[in-house]
């Protein structure tokens, strides 16, 4: 089997409503970019990836030279060819790799008949449970879907229990003030006894202030703190002065990176991206050494669409010492480019896909109404938020949104129809 030909298709996934963080705000929808590896047997394995528009399709039909009549079975070698750690230093192709990681994956499981997980070492479960992972929310443009206080965060809190069976909790905060946020994530745990809860402020707190905001919840059922400050150095303090076990997406997102905090700990919880670690294999790899370490792991989230969600589900699946519930932002979108339509919650997981390779395929019907979205809409950007198109982060932050009513978002358009 011999890669002939790549494709890039960027779409727009609408939202329930924009989604607030420490950076700025998911503007009421997801850009993600969708991969297609063609084989010379006719197969075509998936990929995915974040944001990127024009600029992504480019990136990754330029792959071509490298994977044109390349055995997708050689992933190692891939790893050479697309991301040697001195040629990424002019440019960084983790991104790019995973994406075709995840379709040469694809490839070789619909190749043999098999699913993903059985090339990976065989599941050691059948389902992946998921936290409702919640955020501050702009309204959409209906009016509809706004998270500003307390009661509505429950109340959203309660609709997803009821609908998908949560019994753990994630809030998105680092966007109003720290005391007022803290009062909300404790209005959420007191809410639902007996279910965990998670908070993370995506590194937007100083040293100082994340230590007492962590005073502040420790009597909370927390599986952890996740990304209160930002950095190794300013972790590492943090976790000298709580008892919360600290997770983190941003500062342990290598092998050099896991490797320092294994050597001088700064960090009790991995969150595994198949995305930011450049695939699944990675993931597994570092999972790996976070058993030998007796580190945590987890599944983290990075606004997937319906075939990244299905990477999640094989790396959940194969990873003995998953041992947290994985985030998903899967809940908020309004719709898939799966064939089938969005993966179903039960009981707070989601079933691992049995059928070959990654077990998805495309609703080419989809593909071709969220790509025609995306050229109506264009990007967004990520790091500003359409409320206060003044502003921009920093880090640690003090210039905090302001919790009062308002009319929300300015009047231009945010979510699509």
């Amino acid at each position: 089997m011999k890669i002939v030909d790549i494709r890039a298709t960027t779409v727009t996934m609408p939202l329930e409503a924009p989604l607030r963080h420490s950076n700025g705000a998911h503007w009421g929808r997801f850009v993600r970019t969708v991969v297609e590896v063609e084989a010379d047997n006719g197969l075509i394995g998936l990929g995915e990836m974040g944001g990127g528009g024009q600029s992504a399709e480019a990136a990754v039909t330029g792959l071509k030279p490298y994977l044109v009549g390349h055995d997708p079975a050689r992933t190692e070698a891939l790893r050479w060819m697309l991301a040697n750690p001195t040629a990424s230093l002019y440019n960084n192709r983790t991104q790019l790799l995973a994406a075709i990681e995840f379709a040469c994956l694809d490839l070789q499981g619909k190749e043999h008949g098999v699913p993903v997980h059985e090339l990976l070492g065989g599941k050691v479960r059948s389902t992946v449970p998921f936290a409702s992972y919640l955020f501050f929310r702009h309204p959409a443009d209906d009016g509809t879907g706004e998270i500003r206080t307390a009661e509505q965060l429950v109340e959203h809190a309660r609709e997803l229990v009821d609908e998908h069976g949560f019994s753990v909790h994630k809030l998105k905060g680092g966007v109003f003030p720290p005391d007022y946020e803290r009062e909300c994530f404790r209005a959420l745990a007191e809410a639902f006894p007996g279910h965990r809860v998670r908070f993370d402020p995506n590194g937007a707190l100083g040293v100082e202030e994340a230590i007492r905001f962590a005073r502040g919840i420790e009597d909370l059922d927390n599986d952890y703190l996740e990304d209160p400050t930002w950095g190794l150095n300013g972790m590492r303090r943090v976790r000298e002065n709580t008892a919360i076990p600290l997770a983190t997406n941003t500062v342990v997102v290598n092998f050099e990176q896991l490797a320092a905090n294994v050597r001088d700990p700064a960090v009790d919880v991995i969150l595994l991206d198949t995305t930011f670690w450049g695939g699944i294999r990675p993931c597994i790899k570092a999972a790996g050494v976070c058993e030998t370490f007796q580190l945590g792991v987890a599944v983290h989230s990075s606004g997937e669409l319906g075939i990244q969600l299905a990477t999640m589900l094989h790396l959940g699946a194969v990873v003995p010492n998953l041992s947290f519930a994985a985030d998903a932002h899967y809940h908020h979108l309004r719709d898939d480019i799966i064939a089938g339509g969005k993966l179903p919650y039960g009981g707070g997981a989601i079933a691992v896909p049995d059928g070959p390779g990654l077990g998805v395929e495309l609703d080419r019907d989809k593909l071709a109404e969220y790509a025609e979205l995306f050229r109506e809409l264009g990007p967004y950007p990520y790091d500003r938020d359409p409320a206060r198109p003044d502003w921009y982060p920093l880090l640690p932050n003090t210039d905090w949104a302001d919790p009062a009513p308002s009319a929300g978002p300015p009047a231009r358009r945010v979510m699509g129809p």
